[in-house]
């Protein structure tokens, strides 16, 4: 037949269609980048203190929770590591679990952490583990992260998380990068995130988003969490992260002071008097 015209004596506009991609469509193995990453993620248990302010006053309670942490780098005396600001905030006891072998941990095998930095702001704090607490069998199977390059990310790549999902001990999902640069506002964060659908549930904050190099490109940090939505997890870019990690792992670590020994700034109070109110 003949070829269509726009009306105007001239050919149709022609879109292009869609090529096949040259990468493999396969369903991917991530078995190896999980047995090689999984000893870089620890979990992190933070027993703290939270104020609560009903009708008749304030009071306080202890609270218990745990997440996911990175093991980032390491100086002559000290591992350290990178969780959520969320995750260790108000700690009165930290302590960090090796935990490579999926187990959940206990009172016998976690190791006591202090802080050494922290940025509210972007859910990022560096904690330091002493090398001398750490048995050497624990110390010649965890390994230091490979940072990678969020800047290189694609919508579509195929990624990997692994934390302490809900406490139960190392978990591992996958999915894809969903999107990138989402601005994202809750109540942990705000900022420029790296959205994925590989389930983030709670416990996985402070765990790691790896590429299929097993490099870490970011670090989970939210989770938009209710009966409407699913499959919408976040990761804090680790390119974005790193100037700041740099800069908290240069810091002197914060050692927790015994309340007997605490220095404290207060005020005496006493009854207004006539001769008080005239000086």
């Amino acid at each position: 037949g003949e070829e269509e015209s726009s009306g105007s004596g001239q050919p149709a506009a022609s879109v292009s269609t869609t090529t096949v991609s040259t990468k493999s469509s396969d369903v991917y193995d991530v078995s190896d980048i999980v047995a090689n990453c999984i000893s870089s993620v620890v979990s992190i248990s933070n027993v703290g203190t939270t104020e609560f302010q009903p009708i008749f006053g304030t009071y306080e309670q202890e609270s218990q929770s745990s997440g996911s942490g990175i093991i980032i780098g390491q100086n002559d005396t000290e591992l350290l590591i990178v969780p959520n600001y969320h995750v260790i905030s108000g700690a009165n006891e930290l302590s960090v679990y090796f935990n490579s072998d999926n187990e959940a941990a206990d009172a016998e095998n976690v190791i006591s952490a202090s802080v050494k930095g922290s940025n509210e702001d972007k859910d990022i704090a560096v904690i330091a583990v002493q090398l001398a607490d750490i048995p050497a069998e624990t110390l010649s199977d965890i390994k230091v992260a490979t940072v990678g390059e969020s800047t290189s990310l694609e919508v579509g790549e195929p990624v990997v998380a692994i934390g302490n999902a809900l406490g139960y001990g190392q978990s591992v999902t996958s999915g894809y990068v969903s999107g990138l640069n989402k601005q994202v506002s809750s109540e942990n964060a705000n900022g420029t995130f790296i959205q994925t659908d590989a389930a983030i549930n709670p416990g996985n904050s402070g765990g790691a988003l790896l590429n299929m190099k097993g490099e870490l490109v970011g670090i989970n940090s939210a989770m938009i969490a209710s009966s409407e939505v699913e499959g919408m997890g976040f990761a804090i870019p680790i390119c974005q992260a790193e100037p700041i990690l740099d800069q908290m792992m240069s810091q002197e670590t914060r050692e927790k002071v015994d309340e007997s020994q605490a220095s404290y700034l207060g005020v005496t109070c006493m009854d207004s008097t006539t001769t008080v109110n005239e000086m």
